[in-house]
């Protein structure tokens, strides 16, 4: 009885055993599966990686390339030669690339907004039809509603952004932008063409930036500013034709500057760009009184009399 008994136990393991690889194989399957809804239009041509979701009235031209595990929300497009990579999320009436010679190449886990526009042709007059043109975007960015990102204008040019940016809801990134990491752009940000912008920046909302103006890292952008002239790096500026306000004190901390560091870019800051009154010292002599005081190395110090000097 004992022995029927045990012969019973281990054949209900096998089945269970069996029951579980064959439903594990079943979701695996699944998962590999990609899922087309009827009414999308996705080109014989286009290749569609595993577990791809592309729902309604998508459409996904002949060039395009969609990673595994990506999805297409309902009316979003993905035309010309694009390149999507791996779980990206791409949200309904989003457009991605343009039938125009070039590439839009977008990396992994990027969400891209409602009604965005992202990879089509510059608004450059100076664009010649038939040029090849490129945009390349990193991986972890969040590109919210009705923004606006445009490809290079010209075949040796490309507009570059980074990993981990927030660009928020109607933010514009002209032709041959270049946006560095860990950004953040509040709404209506406008970059026009050229411009540079380093890490770990910050915009506050409706900021409008000059062509070929260099945005340093860790600084800080205030509301409604008008951006004409670079942005040294760690520094606060707003107005109407952007002023410098100070250090961006609360960015600092947020990214991690201790104390000791915050001090001494508060005393560099001083004496760079604040001189006593009876000063007699121009801007370059006070910068390169500054850079004797200091042993010139890795230190944020230092980092701000290179930029500094850079600019001059």
């Amino acid at each position: 009885m004992a022995a029927a008994a045990t012969r019973a136990v281990r054949r209900l393991l096998i089945a269970s055993r069996s029951l579980h690889a064959i439903s594990s194989e079943g979701a695996a399957r699944e998962a590999a599966t990609s899922f087309v809804h009827p009414a999308a239009v996705v080109h014989p041509d286009a290749v569609v990686g595993q577990g791809v979701s592309i729902g309604p009235f998508c459409t996904v031209g002949a060039s395009a390339r969609i990673g595994d595990a990506c999805q297409l929300h309902a009316g979003s497009h993905v035309m010309g030669d694009t390149e999507l990579g791996e779980r990206c999320v791409v949200l309904t009436g989003a457009i991605l690339g343009s039938d125009i010679p070039g590439q839009t190449i977008i990396g992994e886990n990027n969400v891209i907004g409602h009604h965005a526009v992202v990879g089509v042709k510059c608004q450059d007059l100076k664009y010649k039809s038939g040029d090849e043109c490129f945009l390349q975007i990193g991986n972890n960015n969040e590109i919210r509603e009705y923004c606006s990102i445009h490809r290079s204008s010209k075949s040796c040019d490309c507009t570059v952004i980074g990993d981990n940016n927030l660009i928020m809801g109607s933010c514009h990134i002209a032709h041959d932008c270049r946006i560095g990491n860990n950004n953040i752009f509040a709404n209506n940000t406008l970059f026009a063409g050229h411009v540079v912008v380093e890490d770990c920046t910050h915009t506050a909302g409706a900021v409008v930036v000059h062509q070929f103006c260099h945005i340093g890292s860790f600084s800080f952008l205030g509301g409604g500013s008008v951006i004409a002239q670079d942005v040294p790096r760690y520094m606060m500026v707003a107005g109407d034709r952007a002023e410098l306000r100070g250090l961006n004190l609360e960015g600092l901390k947020r990214n991690g500057f201790s104390d000791q560091e915050v001090r001494m870019l508060r005393k560099a800051y001083q004496q760079v760009f604040m001189p006593s009154i009876n000063s007699q010292s121009s801007f370059d002599e006070r910068l390169a009184e500054l850079e004797r005081e200091i042993e010139l190395s890795e230190t944020h110090e230092a980092s701000l009399i290179l930029w500094t000097g850079h600019m001059v």
